[in-house]
């Protein structure tokens, strides 16, 4: 139902530079109406001292309030910013969606407002996200200004002409029961001083957030070193696996086959790895385990860090990430001076000769919290530790034909059918087993990462396909699919009716730009040549490597290509031509990641070579992927995930992603900021986690014991 409130219910001050709206002492220059919602204007006495009055938005697909001029339209700033007092009358969180708009053209964003005292909101009269700032997540709201609590919205959509505003309308996503909030002077301000006072000033000397408090933060080199310091028993720990081989195998199952390094064995129903000394062994690794991964750019935005102006001398560098790729769209501060936070915490801890100290407290840490593998992006130098198993990433760079599949996220996929790119795949193979070919300490060598073997939306499963026909006929992807595709149909005139295409001549088809139809029931063989398309591509892609790799090293496992988005032609041509099939995901236990059941039938093994759960209470903002509420459940989630994976029978191992915490202004990389270590950004471990996690690597890893 709508309702029309009378007009002198607010007061309104209109310029070309401001409006204050006021919705406690009211005259007639602004118009209310309310869809499902009711307003009381009576005011109320807030706990600040100012007055408020009380709208409650009734249960309903979107009730709301529109706060409109009566006549006209407002002329605000361009670059200004909206204000709402506010507060919320309901004793937990709720959400509340801003639509300001300019005739058709609107202005959007949703907020979290917490149960408090009153509060003032801010939005931005333009775009506006954490993307602009360098980080995927923003500062947690609402912060105190000192003077004030401050609601800022760092994620705000669309576009308006602030010079004709419309209307504001404040509304509920479909609440299940009446929630009340309260309002006060709605108004203007030049600038947008206010979203940049949210980012002021979050991150101390040690890469901290500044506006919180957890168990793990500290304020002085002291506390820094004395936290990071292994603890009593932990090296004793590292050292001794009772019931355990060297490299981690279980002595308490049946032996299996002897050949003096890593492979696979299936016993009974369940696939294992197997230790060069042949007992079965179940991967628990972590990525990432690397001095240099929590860079931060801080060029462009000193303004975010408390001592902006200090030199970190050699943990300091210039690099720049722009590029076309999907992880840096929209990323607004992405190269100049950077500062490696983690590294410079370590030196605080270990003294200025500290890397070879840190790669051997690292490997204790890991050791007594009963890991048993460095994952990938790991530094090369645990090589030569010989205390763990170890995996090496096969990195294929070169100027070969590349397909867009419009997700890109790391880059375009390589076109497997240039010969360059066999040429470059022996080079990338050749640098990643040089000295290592002899190592029993080497699980095995992973195949790129993350490739974009689909795109995105309902039709992502063709991309790949589409890009090849979309390109030009010296595409050596596109001559393999039009090879395939004249095979199987013969003439132009054929395949023309089969896809349910205008095209009289193989030339059209060839021509740069042809535009594949989407799959239909009505023209079935476009999803059926899609299809045998990209088990071509793939079957390319993996014995390309596969043929390669074991050339030059014959004794180690090829581990996949570490999928994350993929179709299912991709999984049977990395199960034919790979060791194990290394697949990226982020659920709460595998099978919600993967078809287990499609491995099951095919009877080959996988290895999840990335998972995480991660919380928003240690001070980065983000909470991963795979979200949960709290540090705590991080610990019970982990032990469920990996519980799983090891009763799927297919599952020889699973990686945690990642060693270390991401700064709190995002990684250089792509500006992920989440709560997702083992170790924090000053190196200091997560204590009540890394001991859930030793409870579960011990039950599932075999051996006993472990450092809490």
């Amino acid at each position: 139902m709508r309702t029309y409130l009378p007009l002198l219910l607010l007061t309104a001050a209109v310029s070309a530079q401001a409006t204050t709206v006021d919705l406690v002492h009211p005259t007639s220059a602004t118009h209310v109406t309310t869809r499902d919602a009711t307003l009381d204007a009576t005011p109320r006495k807030a706990a600040d001292g100012g007055e408020l009055v009380a709208v409650t938005f009734k249960p309903s697909a979107a009730p709301s309030l529109v706060i409109a001029p009566a006549q006209g339209t407002w002329a605000w700033q361009p670059d200004g910013t909206l204000r709402l007092r506010l507060q919320n009358g309901m004793p937990w969180p709720v959400t509340l969606i801003v639509d300001i708009a300019s005739g058709e053209k609107h202005l959007k964003t949703v907020v979290g407002l917490p149960p408090g005292p009153p509060q003032t909101l801010s939005v931005t009269l333009k775009a506006t996200s954490p993307r602009a700032f360098g980080m995927q997540v923003g500062p947690p709201m609402p912060f105190d200004d000192g003077k004030d609590k401050r609601l800022v919205a760092t994620a705000v959509d669309g576009a308006v002409d602030a010079g004709a505003i419309t209307s504001v309308t404040l509304s509920m996503p479909q609440p299940g029961a009446a929630q009340t909030l309260l309002f006060g002077t709605l108004d203007t301000v030049a600038g947008d001083g206010d979203l940049r006072k949210a980012y002021t000033g979050i991150v101390d000397r040690y890469g901290q957030y500044t506006r919180a408090t957890w168990p793990e933060k500290i304020d002085s080199d002291a506390a820094l070193k004395e936290r990071a310091a292994l603890p009593a028993g932990a090296k004793d720990a590292a050292a001794a696996s009772p019931g355990l081989d060297r490299f981690g195998g279980r002595l308490d199952r049946p032996a299996l086959k002897v050949t003096g390094f890593f492979h696979t064995q299936k016993q009974g129903d369940r696939w294992w790895l197997v230790t060069p000394e042949g007992h079965a062994f179940f991967s628990l690794g972590v990525n990432a385990v690397n001095l240099t991964d929590a860079r931060t750019y801080v060029q462009g935005r000193e303004f975010m860090f408390l001592d902006p102006g200090v030199d970190h001398g050699t943990f300091s560098g210039v690099a720049d990430s722009r590029s076309d790729q999907g992880s840096q769209r929209d990323n607004g501060m992405n190269h100049g001076r950077w500062w490696d936070i983690y590294s410079q915490n370590v030196s605080r801890s270990l003294g200025n000769d500290f890397a070879s100290a840190w790669r051997k407290r690292s490997v204790d840490r890991l050791r007594s919290w009963r890991f048993n593998t460095l994952g990938n992006w790991s530094d090369p130098a645990f090589a030569t530790d010989h205390r763990i198993a170890y995996t090496v990433p096969i990195l294929i760079k070169g100027d070969f034909n590349t397909v867009s599949t419009g997700y890109d996220y790391w880059g375009r996929m390589p076109d497997p059918f240039d010969p360059r790119f066999l040429k470059a795949t022996q080079a990338a193979v050749a640098n990643a087993s040089k000295g290592v070919t002899d190592d029993p300490w080497l699980l095995g060598y992973f195949a790129d990462n993350e490739l974009a073997w689909a795109g995105q939306g309902p039709q992502g499963r063709w991309a790949l396909a589409v890009g090849s026909l979309a390109q030009g006929p010296e595409s050596p992807a596109k001559q393999a699919f039009l090879a395939y595709l004249k095979k199987t149909h013969g003439d132009a005139a054929s395949f023309a009716k089969a896809w349910g295409v205008n095209v009289t001549t193989w030339d059209q088809v060839a021509a740069k730009g042809f535009k594949a139809p989407d799959p239909s029931e009505a023209h079935p063989a476009v999803a059926a040549d899609n299809i045998a398309f990209l088990r071509l591509f793939a079957d390319q892609y993996f014995r390309t490597v596969a043929q390669t790799l074991k050339k030059a090293d014959p004794h180690h496992l090829f581990l996949g290509g570490r999928l994350a988005v993929r179709t299912p032609e991709v999984e049977q041509a990395s199960a034919a031509y790979a060791d194990v099939t290394s697949i990226n995901t982020y659920t709460d236990v595998p099978e919600h990641g993967f078809d287990v059941a499609a491995f099951r039938k095919m009877d080959k093994p996988v290895m999840i070579t990335e998972f995480h759960f991660g919380s928003a209470d240690r001070g980065p903002f983000g909470n991963g992927v795979a979200a949960v509420g709290s540090e705590e459940e991080r610990g019970k989630a982990y032990a469920r995930f990996v519980d799983a994976a090891v009763a799927s029978g297919v599952i020889v191992g699973t990686h945690w992603f990642q060693y270390i915490d991401q700064p709190v202004t995002g990684r250089v990389l792509d500006g992920e900021n989440s709560h997702i270590g083992l170790v924090g950004i000053t190196d200091i471990p997560f204590k009540d986690f890394t001991r859930a996690v030793t409870d579960t690597n011990a039950r599932v890893g075999g051996g006993s014991g472990g450092a809490r």
